[in-house]
């Protein structure tokens, strides 16, 4: 039995799992830079802070592959798909792949900038941080992933895992450059 819920009850499920995710979030990275768990030394070179970024957008590189071999794959084997949304209206199994896509390309893009920044700008003890916040986009994509076709309420736990750690890493990285730190 599907459950059908009015706009007010979407807002309240998305606000409480936006919650959820915000407070792992929080847990997560705060863990990863105060405590260091990955055991990163203070004093780290140009060479071992640019595996720490490789390593880190990884994941949002391979969240966005799924996603693009998600659709392209929708594309190549339905007839009202093949050609493309620039070409046909597709189906609406195809225009979620493409809504999909388009959010976590956009996640993508801004996580492996911001991760790439707080690797170049924080102190190396902090390195546990951009690794952790890949884990969670992970996380987070997956989630959303699973639970799209629910609705919003469904996938807020798993867009804020993919958003807030890079929100949070971008305004501390902002912050520690005006302090001059």
């Amino acid at each position: 039995m599907e459950v059908v819920l009015d706009f007010a009850e979407k807002q309240r499920g998305v606000f409480q799992r936006m919650i959820v995710g915000a407070l792992v979030t929080a847990i997560v990275l705060l863990f990863g830079a105060l405590l260091n768990p990955f055991g990163f030394a203070v004093d780290w070179n140009a060479s071992e802070r640019l595996w720490v970024a490789a390593v880190s957008i990884l994941s949002p590189a391979l969240l966005l592959m799924v996603s693009i071999g998600r659709l392209a794959m929708r594309r190549f084997y339905h007839a009202d798909d093949i050609d493309g949304g620039g070409l046909t209206h597709g189906s609406e199994e195809a225009k979620m792949l493409q809504s999909i896509l388009q959010n976590t390309l956009e996640q993508a893009v801004l996580a492996g900038f911001v991760y790439i920044a707080w690797v170049a700008i924080m102190p190396g003890s902090t390195m546990s941080v951009p690794l952790l916040a890949a884990l969670l986009f992970a996380l987070g994509r997956v989630l959303f992933l699973a639970s799209y076709e629910k609705g919003a309420p469904w996938r807020g736990t798993g867009f804020a895992l993919t958003f807030y750690p890079t929100i949070f890493m971008l305004v501390v990285v902002l912050i520690t450059l005006m302090a001059g730190v």
